[in-house]
Formats: structure tokens, sequence, C-alpha cells
């Protein structure tokens, strides 16, 4: 029985653990320091069908990240495991620009006959929005896909730990390497390890003599709670600029989240970002000016230079895996990622080439 520690309990590290715990036996150790991790602040909007970015690789893997989705869902029900964490409530995108509204529009509809799970996708005039989501003040028409969801990478993480029931240990750690290639961690032997320390990763590879292309990005959000309605059926609204919002089935509205790149890992709550947050949403939901804010939540997430994720095994380090490099699509593209490791920790083939994803120009031995 192979001995395996996974660093870090957001979602790449628990979607891993969850699938271990369903593949061959093994004695699985999770370590997690609980410090900014970016899953536990994260809520999120899984709807990739919409982005401009040019790199095929990465849309790749955000389109089979939200296929995904429904296939972890699948596999959690049927061992009766509630998943309230993802409700597939639809998508509606603003654009001010009537132009790029109808662009966004036919971009998704090319895209539609490689992911159905877009589902009903069309521009809605705004007398049929008012009857969706009475609360938005907008007047233009909109962009909706029925296929568009939302998730709470908290109650995510939470529900992939607890179904794996490997135990977990919060604790900060070290990695060193034995002369038989075994891995000691925090006075503990492991013969594998899967790395899904997210912007953390970097201070955990420098000591073994690698240069790590990992920079942090804070990410800050708050929740309001809107009494008087109940939001369950309630699309998730991608305005322009920095922040989504999330309604949520308890009378809960999430808001954000910003993306500083200067912060460092500073989780400090910035009254002045979290303000101008409201006043943005405020436009499109006049009834969050006079809200109660009940919760802040601040993030740090991973980026490498070039935007890019990867995942892997590190060619230096035999049996280590790592996966970092996610950024603000994480809560779409943890979950198969996590799945991918946990089938290659095992010798398993993965189900789809990771040749784009290798951790190598990431990841460099000996450049300090």
């Amino acid at each position: 029985m192979s001995k395996i520690a996974i660093i870090g309990a957001g979602i790449v590290g628990a979607s891993a653990a969850y699938y271990l715990s369903q593949l061959n036996q093994h004695d699985v150790t999770i370590f997690d320091d609980g410090n900014g991790q970016a899953t536990k602040a994260a809520a999120g909007i899984i709807s990739p069908w919409f982005s401009k970015r040019r790199n095929k690789s990465w849309y790749f893997l955000a389109r089979k990240g939200a296929d995904f989705y429904l296939d972890l869902v699948n596999d959690l029900q049927k061992n009766t495991i509630n998943t309230d964490f993802y409700h597939q409530t639809g998508v509606i995108v603003l654009k001010k620009d009537q132009d790029k509204l109808e662009e966004l529009y036919q971009i998704a509809l090319k895209r539609q006959i490689e992911s159905p799970i877009i589902g009903d996708l069309r521009i809605i005039e705004p007398q049929e929005l008012k009857t969706i989501i009475p609360l938005l003040n907008y007047h233009k028409p909109v962009l909706f896909a029925s296929g568009g969801a939302k998730v709470d990478g908290a109650l995510l993480t939470k529900t992939l730990i607890k179904a794996s029931q490997f135990k977990l240990i919060n604790e900060k750690v070290n990695i060193s390497k034995t002369k038989s290639n075994q891995y000691v961690i925090n006075g503990q032997i492991f013969d594998k390890v899967i790395i899904a320390a997210g912007a953390w990763t970097k201070e955990l590879l420098e000591p073994l003599g690698f240069d790590v292309d990992i920079r942090p990005q804070k990410g800050q959000l708050s929740d309001f709670y809107l009494k008087e309605y109940s939001f369950d059926r309630y699309p998730v609204i991608m305005p322009e600029g920095e922040i989504d919002i999330i309604p949520f089935s308890d009378g809960r509205l999430t808001i954000g989240a910003s993306h500083e790149n200067e912060k460092g890992f500073n989780i400090n709550i910035d009254q002045d970002i979290l303000k101008r947050h409201k006043d943005e949403a405020s436009y499109y939901v006049p009834d969050i000016a006079n809200s109660e804010n009940v919760q802040y939540r601040v993030g740090t997430r991973a980026y490498t230079s070039d935007f890019s994720p990867f995942f892997g095994e590190i060619e230096e380090l035999p049996g280590v895996f790592v996966a970092s490099g996610l950024g603000s699509t994480g809560l779409t593209i943890g979950p198969l990622i996590g799945k991918e490791l946990s089938l290659m920790v095992c010798g398993q083939e993965t189900s789809f080439s990771i040749t784009d994803y290798d951790p190598k120009p990431y990841v460099k031995y000996g450049q300090k």
C-alpha cells in the first residue's frame, strides 16, 4: 500500500483526495495550514464559453472542467453525498455595447457544438430579463446560457475532504527527499506526493533547488443578505468590469472578486476595494446599497508569468506531482486537475493528453 501525501486542501487537493479514495487502497494524508487558501474564500461562476482568451490549451482545460462538474456531482450523488456546492442556474452576461454582446453570442454559438452543456443560449430582451431577475436594474438586452453554474468553493472542498475520509493535518509543511526516492514531510515518510499548494508552491520547492514561476494574487469578495428575496433559481450575473454577482438560495449575494497583483500574501481586508465593489454592484442591484454586509473573504490565487496552469510529475522528483497557476479559473478547472492527478499517482492513463500542461517550463531545477 503506497503512502501518499497531499499538500493543500484546496480545490485541487480535495478533488485528488476524493478520487484517490475511490481508486485502489492507499494510505493518504492531507496537509493544509489553512492560511489564505483561495478556494475557501471563493464563490464563483462556471461559464468559460464567453472568454475571448486566445490560449487554446487554457480554453480546452476550462471547457473540460465545466463539463467535468456533471461527472463530479454524479459520482458524489451515487454515494449519497450532498452536492449543494453546485447549482446550474444559468448565467447572464451584460455588455453595454450591443455589438460586443452579439460577438460573444456568436463565439458561444460556435463553442456550443463541442460544449452542449451551454444549454439554452440566446439574447434576452429587457422585458423578459425583468421576469427572470426582478431586482436587476438593467435595461438593455443580455446574453443568457442556461448551462452556467455557481459553485461555493468552501463547501465544495469540505464535501470532498469529508467524503474521502482521509486524515487532514492542519500544519505548515516542508519536504525533503531520501536517497531511496521517498519523501519526508514533517517527520513522516511518503512514497508519493501531490503538491496542490497554489501560490505557496514556490516556497515548498525552492529548498529542493527549484525555481518556480508562480506569483500570488490577492482576491477579496463580500457577501450581502437581501432577506426579502429568495435566489433559489436566479442566474449568476457577469457585468462588465471586475465584479461578478452571484445569488445563493439563502438570500445571499456574493460580490467580487478583486485581482490585486502587488499585495503578495497579504490577506488583510481593504475596505476601499470592497466599497468600490459594493458601489459597482449597487448600480445593477440597487437593493445592495442598503443591505447588510455579513462577511468579507480574502484568498490568494496562484498565477504563472504567462497566465497558464500546469500540472504533472516533476521530472527531477520521481513520484512528486504538482499543480499550480490556476488563477481565477481555479474553481472551473480544479476538480478536473485533481481527478487527473489521482490517476497519475496511481500509474493510470489520464483522460486526455496533458502535454500542454507540463510543469517543466514553470518548475526548473538548479536555476537559483
